[in-house]
């Protein structure tokens, strides 16, 4: 398996083909960029159904086009889809996919199947920076942001032999990185997206970047939003994640409250439940006071345990989560209690890794001590 070059060790051209990637532009884009090949506008409009409805990864099987046409598009562009070295299935029927991309970086993505629909979790970032100490990926450290082409592509792997690829889904940004931290890529994919799935259906989750809601909130229209708040006070969601100290909870909840949301629509707040830290009842009675005035939903994550997380990041005892779901509904917060899935094969929340490389920051000596013992 190829894994991503250590810094200052990247292949000529980042690995990357000369060739322009048609893969993960939006409608106008692709239509300025083939428009010196196409005789008429209509092929342009063959080009992005074969790519996005039909999931056609080779110019040769675009067969609605000239043999011509073809031949030219594939001189000057490719689509170069990420390639996945690594397809491993659970128990409850998710699926995690190990996908590499063009210059050699991997990324991990996730499929949910939930009767008639499936759920993908998309990666945005080949890592992540805010090193969040429930979560795994964070504990390699910051990766590159993906380009729209590497995001739309995650969706294409997973449902390779799927026609049409993108029929029936619903898409959360939950996987690796920070979706706020690039949401220039983000939203060009959300823009290709749009036009097959419903914004209903999609789902961003972020870890409170500020800026990136103030801007998605000037959006025409937006998908779901989901916010990682985890303890309902700074001093212990700042040890949870180190984020709370460049935007802490008041800024962020004002933010929120400045949301725009469609009619029938909340905003989703994530909070990761940690034995005997954040999960006794006067924590949810805190919490129902920090969320007053604010239309959302909770979503109770029993944090999922990892050996480089270390000891104490367990959850609690199944009767005290469901009690602290209770404890929210009494108090008149609508709550519900996630069901663990897919971690059998390390897919659950939280769980996705940046395989290849040590991880950096005030965790690399936990890791190299780990490989010493070992």
């Amino acid at each position: 398996m190829s894994l991503s070059p250590s810094p200052g060790e990247s292949e000529p051209n980042g690995g990357r083909s000369e060739r322009r990637s048609l893969l993960g532009l939006p409608r106008p884009e692709l239509e300025r960029a083939v428009a010196p090949l196409v005789d008429r506008t209509f092929r342009a409009r063959q080009i992005y159904d074969a790519l996005y409805r039909r999931g056609v990864s080779r110019f040769a099987d675009m067969t609605d086009l000239s043999l011509e046409l073809r031949g030219a598009l594939e001189d000057r562009f490719e689509v170069a889809p990420p390639r996945a070295v690594l397809r491993e299935r659970s128990a409850d029927g998710s699926s995690k996919a190990l996908l590499e991309l063009a210059d050699g970086a991997t990324i991990e993505a996730v499929a949910i199947p939930d009767g008639r629909r499936m759920t993908l979790c998309l990666s945005s970032q080949a890592g992540c920076g805010l090193a969040c100490r429930f979560c795994v990926t964070g504990f390699w450290g910051a990766g590159r942001n993906l380009d729209s082409g590497e995001i739309v592509g995650q969706a294409l792997a997973l449902r390779e032999g799927v026609k049409p690829p993108f029929e029936g889904l619903n898409l959360v940004f939950m996987g690796m990185g920070e979706p706020l931290q690039n949401l220039d890529e983000v939203a060009r994919s959300l823009e290709i997206f749009s036009e097959f799935i419903s914004w209903r259906r999609i789902t961003v989750s972020t870890a409170g970047v500020i800026p990136g809601i103030e801007r998605m909130a000037s959006w025409e229209r937006r998908p779901n939003l989901a916010v990682s708040l985890h303890a309902p006070d700074d001093e212990r969601r700042g040890r949870l994640m180190p984020i709370n100290r460049t935007y802490p909870l008041d800024d962020l909840l004002a933010a929120l409250k400045a949301y725009p949301l469609e009619r029938g629509r909340k905003v989703t707040i994530e909070y990761l439940l940690v034995r005997d830290f954040n999960d006794a009842p006067g924590d949810a009675d805190l919490l129902v006071e920090r969320l007053a005035g604010l239309d959302c939903k909770v979503n109770l994550i029993p944090v999922n345990p990892d050996p480089v997380l270390g000891a104490r990041m367990v959850p609690p005892d199944p009767r005290v989560s469901e009690s602290f779901r209770a404890r929210l509904k009494q108090r008149g917060c609508l709550a519900t209690l996630r069901r663990r899935r897919g971690d059998d094969v390390s897919a659950a929340c939280g769980q996705l890794r940046a395989p290849g490389r040590p991880p950096r920051g005030f965790r690399h000596s936990r890791w190299l001590a780990g490989v010493e013992r070992g």
